[in-house]
């Protein structure tokens, strides 16, 4: 695999806003085109954009949590029970934190996190993918990452940005030596959702394989030192909450797969959702598709193949290989998946260095059209089904 010291160190904080800025005034432009498609869309379906982006589906469970803390639960007819445990609980903290601060509401603090996590993650990705390739593709992986077709998410009062802001700075901190740094930021990530557990086993395995190639080397004690302190720090986020909400509920250290099983919610291997591919094959309009799925897999699993091939550092394709695990091979709530996918950024490194190989104008027109593409139908998207 490639070493994780492939390029020279950070640069100081006024360099490193120079370098990043293209990516940064690129990303913003994106998501601003998205904001005023579904503006547009709204008005002509006279819906509120903002309370699309604020104040439905997940973004009322984490302003509940900000407002009354935890215990609130509904139950469903079927017996079911969707407790507000489910949710990690670093959002709705900045939330709070946001309303007691300032005159805003729950859901508007939560909109001004969910502004400033994503470009701080697009920031964060500029600097992975231009450690690993180079500015230009930093600049390519950061506009890709905006204009993914669900990138509308990255605007909402939801934890993706957040937590994609989180992991990509700790990576970034594994692939220049910063070891108690990316533990930091990796238990901040577990406070975050439960995938943080791809951040933390990334800092983990690359940690044991620099302790490998260095054990040998002299003056190697401070980077030691780091490398435990970090592996320590990593976990201790996730592994916090789950233990708390195993104490809270009474159900021990297993107490908050209990709380995603009453929203019908686990790991079965991907078994569910191929049963829900299969089932789209019974009628034409719905194989249709069934058979876009089957692509849009597909073509993760090439992705994620050819980071491999390209040699991507290793805690990168550690992080990829966990975030999509965990997307594909949960039980339920199929149409959430290309959301749970948006923190994978490093599947986007093979297409930001394509991208900036390329002729200039042919790629400003390539990603020009996606944005274009991730607009439209983030407005269709939120004025429709939505995330669930």
């Amino acid at each position: 695999m490639t070493d994780l010291a492939t390029r020279t160190g950070p640069l100081r904080s006024g360099g490193a806003v120079r370098r990043a800025a293209p990516g940064l005034v690129g990303y913003a432009a994106v998501r601003a085109l998205g904001l005023v498609v579904l503006a547009l869309w709204s008005a002509a379906r006279g819906t509120s954009p903002h309370t699309l982006l604020a104040a439905r589906w997940d973004a009322l469970w984490y302003t509940r949590v900000a407002a009354l803390g935890y215990g609130y639960e509904v139950r469903l007819p079927n017996g079911d029970v969707h407790s507000n445990l489910a949710f990690f609980p670093l959002l709705p903290w900045l939330e709070r934190l946001g309303a007691a601060l300032t005159p805003l509401s729950y859901a508007d603090a939560g909109l001004v996190v969910a502004t400033l996590a994503s470009l701080a993650a697009a920031w964060g990705i500029f600097a992975v993918a231009d450690h690993v390739y180079g500015r230009r593709a930093g600049v390519c992986a950061a506009l890709l990452w905006a204009a993914l077709p669900v990138g509308i998410v990255q605007s909402m009062a939801y934890s993706e940005s957040l937590f994609t802001a989180l992991a990509a700075w700790s990576l970034y901190a594994v692939l220049t030596g910063r070891w108690v740094t990316a533990g930091v930021l990796a238990a901040l990530a577990g406070l975050t959702r439960p995938v943080g557990a791809a951040v933390v086993a990334a800092v983990w395995v690359a940690a044991i394989a620099s302790h490998r190639r260095s054990r040998h080397a002299s003056g190697d004690g401070g980077h030691v030192a780091g490398r435990a302190i970090g592996m320590l720090l990593a976990p201790l986020g996730a592994a916090g909450y789950v233990l708390w909400v195993g104490h809270r509920t009474g159900e021990g250290p297993l107490g908050y797969l209990d709380v995603q099983a009453g929203w019908r919610n686990g790991f079965d291997g991907g078994y569910a959702f191929a049963r829900f591919i299969a089932a789209k094959f019974t009628s034409l309009p719905s194989a249709v598709a069934g058979a876009g799925l089957i692509l849009g897999v597909t073509l993760i699993v090439w992705l994620y193949v050819v980071c491999v091939r390209q040699r991507q550092p290793l805690p990168l394709l550690v992080y990829a290989g966990v975030v999509i695990a965990l997307a594909l091979c949960a039980s339920s709530y199929f149409g959430s998946k290309p959301r749970l996918l948006l923190p994978a950024f490093p599947l986007l490194l093979p297409l930001a260095r394509a991208l900036a190989q390329g002729r200039p104008p042919r790629s400003a027109a390539v990603l020009g059209s996606l944005a274009a593409v991730s607009a439209v139908y983030g407005a269709f998207w939120l004025n429709g089904s939505g995330p669930p």
